[in-house]
């Protein structure tokens, strides 16, 4: 595609937000901006790994648990943030998931001998939150997070995560409190769109160690896209005395060094051949159930393949109507949707994060997103399709 053609949709898209007012996260936007994967998919980032997710489960050192934690945490960014490409590619926007979509996959490691199942269900569409789970049951290593996405325009799309993610470590009932960064999308006038994550965040360990992560980017102090720096201490350390230190673009590698002594114990390098992801393992899309992701968008799919949006504008649009038709019914007779495996809970009874959280910079915001959402084990273990009976996202 030449430049002439990407320039005219950025501007189209720059005309399109700046007629939006207020929260843009189900706004869809022009078609030939959008990615070819759902929201709920999102997710895929902390599982395609599994290694690495394993990791940590495997350590009996608590400080370098912290330290494996963390890793998982960086190289999950640039799959989760670059949607359907890579830095020099402009990145597009997910397809807004509907009520009730789920997705299932998961990622094996031969070497390592780790798989990550990944399940995710959009539990609510006004507003939007989609909650994930993704477990190691052999390693005991599970995450458990929601997120209700933000979006506003004010030159730049300005993207924040309400939410965050759990991480328990079976054999030392170890809890780690995982933030989700706030983003902010550049690059309209240059005509490639890329994510910058700025400001300061924090993963806690009920073992009693924080890492703290500082992102910064072009126009700032360090100038230079997608920099981080990051420091792992002890909670009970008034001088945050650093452990170990990490720094470096997280689009494409970064340095870990051990403070104690100044060696430097890795060099992570995103796009080496021994970090590339697994492969993804998902059932073939006649198998799927009608409420799953990749079977419910196949028209859009086939349509973005074969690059006809026309095709993609009449296949969202039929699932868009559909969609607004079962919400307009439900009211009508005062019937509640509920998630199919997923749960919410009282903010109050979260008491791991309040734990976690304590003199920290972390919120909760569980009036923002219907409670704290987990997995229902009985309800996934239960599960059988079709798993709504006759009825499908188109009615």
């Amino acid at each position: 595609m030449d430049s002439r053609s990407v320039s005219s949709r950025l501007r189209e898209l720059v005309k399109f937000l700046s007629t939006v007012q207020g929260d843009l996260s189900n706004v869809t936007g022009p078609p030939s901006l959008l990615a070819s994967s759902s929201v709920v998919e999102v997710g895929h980032c902390w599982a395609q790994r599994p290694g690495v997710f394993a990791a940590p489960a495997l350590e009996p050192n608590a400080e370098k648990r912290s330290l494996l934690v963390l890793r998982w945490f960086l190289t999950s960014l640039r799959s989760q943030l670059y949607v359907n490409g890579a830095p020099g590619v402009s990145i597009k926007k997910p397809l807004n998931a509907f009520l009730g979509e789920l997705f299932f996959a998961s990622w094996t490691d031969e070497e390592a001998k780790a798989t990550a199942h990944l399940v995710a269900e959009q539990v609510s569409h006004h507003p939007p939150i989609t909650a994930m789970h993704i477990a190691d049951r052999e390693h005991g290593i599970r995450a458990d997070g929601y997120a209700r996405v933000e979006m506003t325009f004010n030159g730049a799309v300005n993207i924040r995560q309400v939410g965050h993610a759990l991480v328990h470590i079976d054999r030392y009932d170890e809890d780690h409190l995982v933030p989700l960064p706030d983003v902010k999308v550049r690059g309209f006038l240059g005509g490639c769109m890329y994510p910058e994550i700025t400001g300061t965040y924090n993963i806690v360990s009920s073992s009693g160690f924080v890492s703290e992560m500082y992102f910064s980017g072009e126009g700032m102090i360090r100038g230079k896209r997608n920099t981080f720096t990051a420091k792992i201490y002890r909670k009970d350390d008034p001088k945050k005395q650093a452990i170990y230190e990490a720094s470096g673009i997280w689009s494409e590698g970064w340095t870990v060094k051990d403070s104690r002594t100044g060696d430097i114990i890795e060099v992570y390098e995103v796009d080496a051949p021994e970090n590339a992801p697994a492969p993804i393992d998902i059932r073939p899309l006649q198998e799927q159930d009608e409420w799953e992701s990749r079977r419910a968008w196949a028209g859009v799919l086939a349509g973005m393949a074969a690059g006809d949006m026309r095709l993609v504008l009449a296949e969202k649009t039929k699932i868009e109507q559909a969609q607004r038709q079962m919400r307009a019914k439900e009211a009508a007779r005062g019937h509640k949707w509920e998630p199919l495996l997923f749960r919410s809970i009282e903010g109050d009874d979260h008491d791991v994060f309040h734990q976690l959280a304590e003199g920290t910079n972390f919120r909760l915001w569980h009036e923002k997103t219907k409670g704290v959402w987990r997995i229902d084990e009985s309800r996934l273990g239960n599960a059988q399709r079709p798993y709504r009976g006759d009825v499908t996202p188109l009615g």
